[in-house]
Formats: C-alpha cells, structure tokens, sequence
C-alpha cells in the first residue's frame, strides 16, 4: 500500500470506526459484507434498519461512513456505488471534518431556502459524479 493511500485511510479512520459499528450486527442478521475498490460494502436488516431510522433525515437506501458503504441491499449498492465512492472520496479530503461540514452545507441551503438534501455541495457532486457513470 502506498504511504498517500495508507494516510487517506488514516485521515478518514474516525468515520470508519461509525461504519464498522455495524458489521457484527449485520453478519449476525443475516447480512453481506464484501470489499469493493476498497470499501467495506455492509447489507443486511441491521444496516436497512439504521438507513429507515437516522435522526433529522428521511429514510435512505445507503449510506457511506469514511471507508464503509451501508446499503439497504446488494442491488442498492450497486446503483449508488458510483456516488457512495464519491462521498469515499470526499471522505478522504476532509477526514474527522466531514460530517460536520456536510450538516453545515445542508444547513446553508436550508437558510437560503434551497433543499438541504439535494443543494449540498457534497451530495451535489457525488450525483454528478453518479451522471458521468451512468
């Protein structure tokens, strides 16, 4: 592994650590797990629950945390991988930082009036980066 690959996972570690919460619970739900371009891909009904029940949001079919990828279902993910690895990426950029800049960024549209999913910069260009996939 290259040192600039090893510290991109470092940096983004902290987020991890919330994903990774959810592999047992998964794997003991009847869940899947596998490595994909290097993320953890995590279905199964505990994930599916979390996605149905995150506070202030509407329910989600996926979800990524630093290098981990929660899906409602394999099918989901495959959908979604394009923008899930871009929110990997972006992940990588801003470290233990990118949690709460993404609430900001929701927040910022919120206050202009805009809609807090779909005009934040994060999901803004992770569904641009979805439209050039597919």
């Amino acid at each position: 592994m290259k040192l600039t690959t090893f510290l991109r996972y470092i940096w983004a570690f902290p987020n991890t650590v919330i994903g990774l919460l959810l592999l047992l619970p998964s794997l003991f739900s009847g869940g899947r797990v596998r490595r994909v371009q290097g993320v953890l891909e995590i279905t199964g009904r505990a994930p599916a629950w979390v996605l149905q029940h995150i506070p202030f949001s509407e329910p989600v079919t996926a979800l990524t945390l630093g290098h981990v990828v929660l899906g409602a279902d394999e099918e989901t993910l495959e959908w979604w991988r394009s923008h899930e690895l871009m929110h990997v990426r972006q992940y990588e950029r801003w470290g233990p930082f990118f949690i709460p800049a993404y609430f900001f960024s929701s927040f910022a549209a919120h206050l202009k009036g805009k809609d807090s999913y779909l005009d934040n910069r994060f999901e803004a260009e992770a569904f641009f980066q979805q439209r050039k996939v597919t």
